[in-house]
């Protein structure tokens, strides 16, 4: 039924795949170690037993392999069941059989046709998760397929483009041994592309260790964003990701201990959304708006000295001076070093650029006052779109010029000193384009309209002449 039904039910029967290679790897590590190998699945939900049976020369054998009717109604009243099980046998949730618990009480097959789904099964067998080459090239096709998904989702979630998100990850330079944080995390994009800049800067086992198994963390509300998030991080290479399925915004906020915060926090907030007063409670700053309690949820999780990188829109930058935003507006000048505002074009988040929704990036850090805030403004000379989408090159001028905070035509410095303190607003003001605009008076565009009026009447009476 559409792009995100088809990634969804490829997702299962891929992590389905997946596991069974990852059985093959477990049991020569126990071989190996000499240690009794335990089996994720019992024999009747083993992939080489009800998905892919083949005979001892690796042929697939046909006699055993369940089509149409019956391998609808085995997947859908034993194997779903089983896999849901999981959740209730074990309470540690980050272990992956809590993982395949969660991911299968949540989603549902919809492939109804016995056909259509062997042909799924056949194609995904042929595929192999055993090396890392392997991996990088699934991990490709996945993004590939995800960016399917595109535009917002029903929340106003959005798929994040890529060059964006590795030039977000690339201007805060995140360091080995660090953690990392999405409360938003969707199809962990963020996530995937800061362990893939990590990966290459690891030397020892130990380093890479912690990186696939400490450094990242993932909260999804939804179950979808959940399987995908999951998925990805898997074909990435981090065999069992912290990714929690959960309301971020459930946490209260009013007493966060050091053990919860993190290092770095990259994320894209859904826009547009609305929370009750319930979850309002959570939070300092009391507010409807989804992305704003986001932001408040960053704030407060982020650890000292710690670097965020937040999508927002840029309405943030104006809306409420008196209200709610602009109180958080204050508390981010006031208790943090909002440093960098990256304003986007129109276009970035949709393949239709005239509704594209405008956003822009705040860059900042915890523990110090705000000084000076340096603004660029991407313009790229071109409108996004589906045939023209953002690309890293795109990035390159901003990468360059935020290192050493630049100023030129697209690019300025303005002083907390300068701004409002009754509004707090931020917008976003090139003092380097000159107005033009005539600024008149309400009498003078009276008088104007007034005058149009009468050449007009003059006009049609010497036509009726």
């Amino acid at each position: 039924n559409g792009p995100n039904d088809y990634i969804e039910q490829i997702s299962w029967v891929l992590f389905l795949k997946y596991l069974d290679d990852m059985e093959d790897r477990r049991e020569a590590e126990a071989i190996f170690e000499d240690k009794k190998y335990e089996p994720l699945f019992s024999e009747e939900f083993q992939w080489d037993n009800w998905a892919a049976p083949k005979k001892s020369d690796g042929i697939p054998d046909l006699t055993r392999q369940l089509v149409g009717d019956d391998l609808i109604e085995f997947v859908n009243r034993k194997l779903f069941p089983y896999l849901k099980g999981f959740k209730n046998a074990v309470q540690d949730p980050t272990s992956i059989h809590y993982k395949i618990g969660e991911i299968f009480g949540e989603v549902s097959n919809k492939i109804q046709s016995g056909r259509n789904l062997r042909e799924v099964i056949d194609v995904i067998d042929d595929m192999r998760f055993k090396t890392q080459t392997e991996l990088d090239d699934l991990s490709a096709l996945y993004e590939d397929r995800l960016k399917l998904m595109g535009g917002a989702g029903r929340s106003g979630e959005y798929y994040t483009p890529r060059p964006l998100i590795q030039a977000m990850i690339r201007a805060i330079d995140p360091k080995l041994g660090k953690t990392i944080y999405d409360g938003a995390a969707g199809s962990a994009g963020f996530l995937t592309e800061s362990y893939v800049y990590l990966r290459g800067k690891t030397k020892t086992p130990s380093e890479l260790k912690f990186l696939k198994e400490k450094t990242f963390t993932g909260k999804n509300k939804k179950p979808v964003p959940y399987l995908l998030g999951t998925m990805n991080m898997i074909l990435h290479g981090i065999d069992s990701p912290n990714m929690i399925h959960t309301n971020t915004l459930n946490e209260d906020m009013h007493d966060v201990q050091e053990k919860d915060r993190y290092d770095y926090i990259l994320a894209n907030p859904p826009f547009g959304g609305t929370e009750h007063q319930e979850i309002q409670r959570n939070f300092q700053i009391k507010t409807r708006e989804t992305a704003n309690l986001f932001l408040e949820h960053f704030m407060k999780k982020l650890r000292a000295g710690g670097e965020a990188a937040i999508v927002i829109k840029n309405t943030f930058l104006t809306n409420e001076p008196n209200g709610a935003t602009g109180a958080i507006r204050k508390e981010l000048l006031e208790n943090f070093n909002l440093h960098t505002i990256l304003d986007l074009p129109s276009g970035v988040f949709s393949a239709n650029s005239s509704t594209g929704v405008k956003t822009v990036v705040l860059f900042f850090r915890k523990g110090e006052t705000t000084k000076n805030i340096w603004y660029y403004q991407l313009n790229l000379g071109r409108t996004l779109g589906k045939t023209s989408p953002l690309n890293i090159n795109d990035m390159q001028d901003f990468l360059e010029k935020y290192k050493t905070r630049e100023d030129s035509d697209h690019s300025w410095t303005i002083k907390n000193s300068d701004i409002d303190k009754t509004t707090y607003e931020l917008g976003v003001v090139n003092p380097n384009i000159v107005d033009n605009t005539i600024e008149q008076t309400a009498q003078e565009i009276l008088t104007a309209i007034k005058e149009t009026q009468k050449e007009i009447a003059e006009i049609l009476e010497s036509i009726n002449l």
